[in-house]
């Protein structure tokens, strides 16, 4: 890097275009029958057989512009490398000529290796210093392809959207309308569907305290996100300010202790649950502590490497001390005006006795619908998945953040559709648990995504040795839990919002 500039290897590919890629190869191999692999095609040179061409020298080219009226001089645009490969005549007094540098693959004992750079300076009046960026992103050919995901994404939510309008307008209205006009005794006997489970439907879930706690995490990040991608689209979290990203997120995760703290008590709250200290300590610490516990051990692995890419004891001590004294004093606040706050009004009561629930067939039973949940959501985002994982673990460039919002925007959409969708099947079969089925329906995204992910490591990236793979494996899960709140809160509120509408409309006696 020069200059927050990623020095780009660039390259003719076919067509005429010119590839810029940041890095550069280390070095190629020909194989036993004289085929060039990667880079060795660059240089008609390398054609011994069975042989590897080692990289031992770079070109750099610096290019930049001089500012007039400004005593600063001049301004970099642009830097690019060659990468050569010489057997140096004289490697103490290099003159960087001489043959390739080959090594046999058959070659044994020890091979000295003598590595050395050039820099020379071109001035370049042509680009301007705002414009820098762009030959890089111009080299990534990948917007139509953006294109096509957001368009199928796209048809996914209209299928969905005209399904849940139909159940809506259709279906609801004419049940709506049918028992709204029962009025003798009668016609009352022969309830059946959704409305028999009215005295039941807002009855506290089992294990509310966890529900209540998942459910603040989740709107922590829920708005974190959505804030995050409405910045970067805005251009202030351009990949020029490395680091920007996460420094957004984490600050804002941080200071938005508050809603979350909220929502859990008052979820908590309206579940009946009295231990609201519990409460209040667990959506302080039980998600973010996961977080935290599982990026130390990572970072713990990275020391025992000696890696450049570990993160200094000071900086984690910064970020405890935000959780603590930031992120967790206003989880607390938040949470003392949830529970000052009456308990969410349900529109009908709740009555004494628990109904029985009938015997549910293959497809309303939990399982089946929660798996069957997650692949609609999945379908939307796979693509931009795949962007996403090559930026962080292929050293690419991220900088579509107008596509990434409005995946974000369908991902919304479709993961309280596909719910409400399940939820009103399951409310017709007469099973009324659907707090935490409505949860796990969405969240069930981010068992796809793990496999995915799996399916990445696999057939993607060529990475060898145990501390890699835990490394990769660490932060997966990482990203899992999190998509994991992400998508399960929004499948609850989607829900939790229709229950509460369907039951407000319907005279129950």
């Amino acid at each position: 890097i020069v200059d927050n500039m990623p020095v780009t290897w660039c390259y003719d590919v076919e067509d005429g275009q010119r590839f810029c890629n940041p890095g550069f190869p280390i070095g190629c191999y020909i194989t036993e029958d004289g085929r060039p692999k990667d880079a060795c095609v660059i240089n008609s040179e390398f054609h011994e057989k069975d042989t590897f061409y080692i990289f031992n020298h770079v070109d750099i080219k610096i290019y930049y512009h001089v500012v007039e009226n400004e005593a600063l001089g001049a301004r970099l645009v642009a830097a690019k490398l060659e990468p050569k490969s010489y057997k140096h005549t004289h490697p103490d007094n290099p003159d960087c000529s001489g043959v390739p540098m080959d090594i046999s693959n058959k070659a044994s004992g020890e091979v000295k290796i003598a590595y050395t750079y050039s820099v020379s300076f071109h001035e370049e009046k042509s680009i301007r210093w705002a414009s820098r960026w762009d030959y890089i992103l111009e080299s990534m050919p990948h917007t139509h392809i953006q294109w096509f995901s957001i368009m199928n994404s796209l048809v996914i939510v209209l299928f969905l959207s005209g399904m849940v309008a139909m159940i809506m307008l259709r279906t609801l209205h004419k049940d709506i309308a049918r028992y709204n006009q029962m009025d003798s005794t009668e016609d009352a006997q022969e309830e059946f569907g959704w409305k028999l489970v009215h005295g039941d439907i807002f009855r506290p879930p089992r294990k509310g305290m966890l529900l209540s706690v998942f459910l603040g995490s989740g709107t922590q990040i829920l708005i974190m996100t959505f804030v995050t991608l409405f910045f970067a689209c805005l251009g202030f979290l351009s990949p020029a300010n490395r680091g920007a990203l996460m420094t957004c997120a984490v600050v804002l995760w941080v200071l938005l202790g508050t809603p979350a703290g909220y929502v859990a008590a008052r979820f908590y709250k309206s579940f009946g649950g009295e231990k609201w200290k519990t409460n209040v300590l667990l959506t302080s610490f039980l998600c973010p502590g996961i977080v935290f516990a599982d990026f130390f051990i990572m970072n713990l692995i990275l020391w025992g490497e000696g890696s450049s890419a570990a993160i200094p004891f000071g900086t984690l001590v910064a970020i405890l001390a935000l959780w603590f004294c930031i992120s967790v004093p206003l989880t607390f606040i938040g949470a003392y005006f949830g529970f000052k706050k009456n308990a969410i009004e349900h529109p009908v009561r709740t009555n004494q006795i628990p109904r029985q629930i009938p015997e549910q067939s293959f497809y309303t039973k939990p399982l089946p619908g929660i798996i069957m949940g997650g692949i609609l959501p999945f379908g939307c985002i796979f693509i931009q998945l795949f962007f996403i994982l090559n930026s962080i673990w292929s050293h690419q460039m991220y900088y579509m953040f107008g596509f990434l919002f409005l995946v974000f925007i369908i991902l919304v959409i479709t993961c309280s559709e596909a719910t409400i969708l399940l939820c009103y099947f399951h409310l017709c079969a007469e099973d009324y648990h659907w707090q935490w089925r409505s949860f796990l329906t969405s969240g069930f995204t981010a068992v796809y995504f793990l496999i995915y992910a799996i399916h990445y490591f696999f057939s993607k990236l060529q990475i060898t040795g145990t501390a890699s793979t835990i490394l990769y494996f660490g932060y997966t899960m990482i990203m899992v839990l999190i998509f994991f709140l992400f998508t399960g809160t929004i499948g609850f509120f989607a829900c939790f919002w229709f229950v509460t509408k369907i039951y407000s409309v319907v005279k129950v006696d």
